[in-house]
């Protein structure tokens, strides 16, 4: 081949000459299939992939990039890849990679909050993360609705999504030291826990969302009053000194308890979400349910020191309102007619109190105050403690009053017309001692006493020297001796005594003598009796003879 080559002429030189170019090389099928793997290595990788979430917290405390887990049911189902601050650097943003497996459980209503060692009411819990770090735990939800943005919680949810039980939301405007996690007990039985705890700031309110598992959801009724629970009741009032005490429990947990007042029927069953008032205590609660009342002012020019919102409104013992306002309004300008500034003071007049669960009619009770007014119907402030100084308003007739009776209103209330009562009343009588007493004319009462007194020591020196001759008398040698003279002659009547007894001789012949002096008697009586009926027979003897009558001449002689 070569030799023919050679041979050519030299004008073939200049030809442009073709030749089979060699197959491809075996060794790039190397590279090629490693591309393959690699792409099908990244799409196994990416298809494997669980869903990137997004979880918002206030702190990260123990929360690390690359090493805090997610788990559910102690099972990893998740890790921590990202950490960053939100813009306005409030809140911590959390981004973290779910493994498929884990894609239905990220639905809205799924739950996350951070595990970490804690210490609290139901004992210590989190002591596995002191090792191993704090985990986010997740509870799934029961909504269908898929999500990836979540809050993670610093606590555990009191009821985990599709609890059974009632979700209750209370109100109250008093502060208390509630919080979440705080047990709602039913006569010291823990029925349920406290969701939530928000204060509002535009109605000043505090609001707590709480939940009552089941069956236990059964015992709330419409009827139902909710209070705080702080195991030590006292309270130092008008009605005296009050104490309770619950059970230990109670009083180191505290919380909120509920049941329905005394007198009250138990109602319908309480729907979900309903709103109910929380109370400060159980006498607050049972107070609570006597929410139709009239509105009344009492206007006092007496002191009213002592007397707190609560205190009782009594009739003659018998509770018929309460105190709601002291003072009430006490700018307002008062009504007209008023000499005196008066100290106003909300009361509300509950006549469910009287009528129990009868109906109330408003409009009837007012006339019948009203009627009951101009009858003499007042009322004063009496002591209920003497020692705290307590108050409260008793309502009774003054006949005195009966006719004076006028309407009045203040800042749009009725007013209750009032007495002076009490210490007040007291301190009336007692001024009006004094003016009689200083109209008194002391100077003749002076000038008679004076005189008096000079009288007093006059008697008072002649009982002295009349004494002092008594006590001479006494004191004389004669006067000692007249006791032992007197034992002589008391001897000598006792021996004259017994010398006429009927023993004695003397006595026999006594007797002797009337026996005889009582037959001369008998023997004489015959002679007085004769003298006594004819005195001449003392004289003559015989019986008188008749005086002769002289006969006229011519008559005859009487055969």
């Amino acid at each position: 081949m070569n030799e023919q080559t050679q041979e050519k002429p030299p004008e073939d030189n200049h030809r442009a000459r073709t030749a089979r170019q060699a197959p491809v090389s075996p060794i790039w099928l190397v590279p090629i299939v490693a591309l393959l793997i690699g792409a099908w290595l990244a799409y196994q990788h990416y298809a494997s992939r669980g869903p990137l979430i997004t979880l918002t917290t206030q702190n990260a405390e123990g929360i690390e990039a690359g090493k805090t887990l997610i788990k559910t049911r102690s099972v990893d189902i998740g890790n921590v890849e990202k950490l960053s601050l939100s813009d306005d650097l409030t809140q911590v943003i959390i981004q973290a990679r779910m493994k498929p497996e884990a894609e239905p459980l990220l639905v809205k209503d799924s739950s996350f909050w951070v595990v970490r060692p804690r210490i609290g009411r139901d004992g210590v819990s989190g002591l596995g993360t002191v090792l191993s770090g704090a985990y986010i735990q997740l509870e799934p939800g029961q909504d269908h609705e898929e999500a990836r943005h979540f809050v993670v919680s610093d606590q555990p949810p009191v009821a985990p999504p599709g609890a059974k039980g009632l979700h209750l939301n209370l109100i109250t405007q008093a502060a208390n030291s509630l919080s979440v996690g705080d047990p709602v007990t039913f006569q010291g039985l823990s029925v349920g826990r406290i969701e939530e705890a928000n204060f509002d700031v535009t109605s000043r309110e505090m609001h707590h969302q709480v939940f009552i598992r089941s069956p236990y959801d059964e015992l709330v009724t419409t009827n139902t009053r909710f209070w705080t629970s702080t195991g030590i009741d006292l309270s130092l009032g008008s009605e005296g000194i009050q104490f309770q005490m619950a059970s230990l429990k109670t009083l180191i947990d505290g919380g909120i308890t509920f049941g329905v007042p005394d007198g009250m029927p138990p109602g319908e069953p309480a729907s979900q979400h309903s709103t109910f008032e929380l109370f400060g205590d159980a006498t607050e609660a049972q107070e609570g349910t006597y929410d139709r009342y009239l509105k009344y002012v009492l206007l006092f020019e007496d002191s009213v020191r002592g007397l707190s919102r609560g205190a009782p409104v009594e009739f003659r013992g018998i509770r018929v309102g309460t105190v709601e306002s002291v003072p009430w309004q006490f700018t307002a300008p008062q009504p007209q007619g008023r000499d005196h500034l008066a100290i106003p003071v909300l009361i509300h007049i509950e006549p469910e109190r009287l009528e129990g669960d009868d109906p109330i009619d408003l409009s009837e009770w007012k006339t019948r105050f009203d009627d009951l007014f101009e009858n003499g119907l007042r009322a004063s402030l009496k002591n209920g403690n003497l020692l705290t100084g307590a108050l409260f308003v008793d309502v009774t007739f003054d006949e005195q009053r009966a006719d004076s009776y006028v309407a009045e209103t203040f800042s749009g209330v009725s007013v209750f017309p009032t007495t002076s009562g009490g210490l007040a009343q007291i301190q009336g009588q007692v001024t009006a001692l004094l003016d009689k007493l200083n109209n008194l004319e002391v100077e003749p009462i002076l000038t008679n006493l004076d005189r008096n007194l000079a009288t007093s020591e006059e008697m008072l020196n002649q009982i002295n020297q009349l004494t002092a001759e008594l006590r001479g008398l006494l004191g004389d040698e004669d006067t000692r001796k007249l006791p032992a003279t007197l034992n002589s002659t008391l001897v000598d009547l006792q021996a004259t005594l017994k010398g006429i007894s009927p023993q004695s001789n003397a006595y026999q012949e006594l007797t002797t003598t009337l026996h005889e002096v009582r037959r001369l008697m008998r023997d004489l009586q015959p002679a007085a009796r004769k003298i006594s009926d004819d005195p001449r027979s003392l004289i003559f003897e015989g019986p008188r003879a008749s005086d002769p009558v002289p006969r006229a001449p011519n008559q005859r002689r009487q055969p």
